[in-house]
Order: structure tokens, then sequence, then C-alpha cells
């Protein structure tokens, strides 16, 4: 249920610029790479610092570590513009604004790569600090069960969806985020998990304030 309610089925076109956001998961930096390599924008800009669920993985950095995977996958090094510093998602799109604007690049349209389920709260990060651009959503294309597979731990998958719903409206409430539909059902999705125990990655306060 919650992994459906995050992936918004964007349907894609070619865009100006390409922004993959910073995780633990390096799926990003495929789709963002695979994405340009056919052609569906020119330039990608990965931004992103280190979490402390990362900085084991990716001890240069979330972006830097995104920029070799896509340069392996045989993406121009020309076409990557790396954004070392944010550490969250308003950073990760404030940041690369900033560093656009710098390079004299003011896009019209960008498609923003992330995990599967983080694809809902990016694209109301956006909409509310980024309103004039045109944003389409992606990411690697699969099932629950064969993300939980590649990432290896679904203790952690189950915990991070939890958090990014609780953060759908939390973030909406504190002004970071445009306000996005919450269905009943997803409420109670994201009820169980808490129930079940998958807490470790829910903002402070009442876990189950979602009305």
């Amino acid at each position: 249920m919650l992994w459906d309610y995050h992936d918004l089925h964007h349907e894609l076109r070619p865009s100006d610029i390409g922004v993959g956001l910073g995780s633990h998961d390096l799926g990003v930096a495929t789709c963002a790479a695979n994405l340009q390599l056919r052609g569906m924008f020119p330039r990608i800009v990965f931004t992103g610092a280190n979490a402390p669920t990362t900085v084991a993985r990716f001890p240069r950095g979330e972006a830097v570590h995104y920029r070799e995977h896509a340069l392996a996958l045989g993406v121009p090094d020309t076409a990557i513009l790396v954004e070392p510093t944010a550490r969250n998602t308003g950073e990760n799109i404030t940041r690369t604004r900033e560093m656009l604007a710098r390079h004299g690049i003011s896009p019209k349209s960008i498609t923003l790569i992330s995990r599967p389920y983080q694809q809902r709260r990016a694209y109301a990060t956006c909409r509310k600090l980024w309103p004039g651009v045109d944003v389409r959503c992606a990411s690697e294309p699969m099932s629950l069960d064969d993300y939980i597979a590649t990432i290896g731990d679904a203790d952690r998958v189950m915990a991070m969806l939890a958090g990014d719903t609780q953060r759908i409206w939390r973030y909406a409430e504190a002004g970071h985020a445009i306000p996005q539909p919450v269905p009943d059902n997803v409420r109670q999705a994201y009820h169980d998990l808490v129930t079940a125990g998958h807490i470790s990655r829910l903002l402070p306060g009442p876990p189950t304030g979602a009305g």
C-alpha cells in the first residue's frame, strides 16, 4: 500500500536537467545514468553530503560516489555536476537550484530521481521550494519485494517507508512541502507499520498524528 502510494507513476518526458537525490541507495545513480544515456536530459546534478546511514558506505559523500557510479556506466564527465553539501531533501533542492544559477543554468523542467518510496515527498518538497519549475519524478522500476532483495534489509526498508509517510503530513504542516492527499488506507498502513515497531526513522513527537 505505502510503496504504491509513494510512487507517483509520472510519465517521463525530456527535461532540461536531471537531479539525483543522495541517499544510501546507489540505484538512484543507476536510474539517473540510464535516463541521461537515453537522452532524457543533457546533464545530471548529483546532490548529497552524508547522513549517519550513508557515511560508512559513501565515505566521500553521496553525490561524489553517485558521480563515480554514473561515470562507470558511461555518462560523460562533462554531463555531471556535483552538489556535495546538502544534508536533507530541502537542501538538495535549494542548493541544486543555487548551484545551477551560479553556472548560468535556469531550467524550466527537471527530472527528480530518488528512491522509489521518496518520490512523493521529493515532489512535494520541490513544488514548495522551486515552484516555477516543471518537475517529474523517476526511480528504478521495481516491486517492493525486489527492492528489499536489492537492499538486503527488510526492517530498514519498512522503517524508511514509515518515516517517509509520516513526513508527508509533518513537512506540509511545517511549511517545508506542499500538502499531499493521504487516503484512509494509507494512514492505516502507516499505523500498522508503527504498531509493528518500524519506528527508527520517525520524526520526534507523536508517531500517529496523521490526522
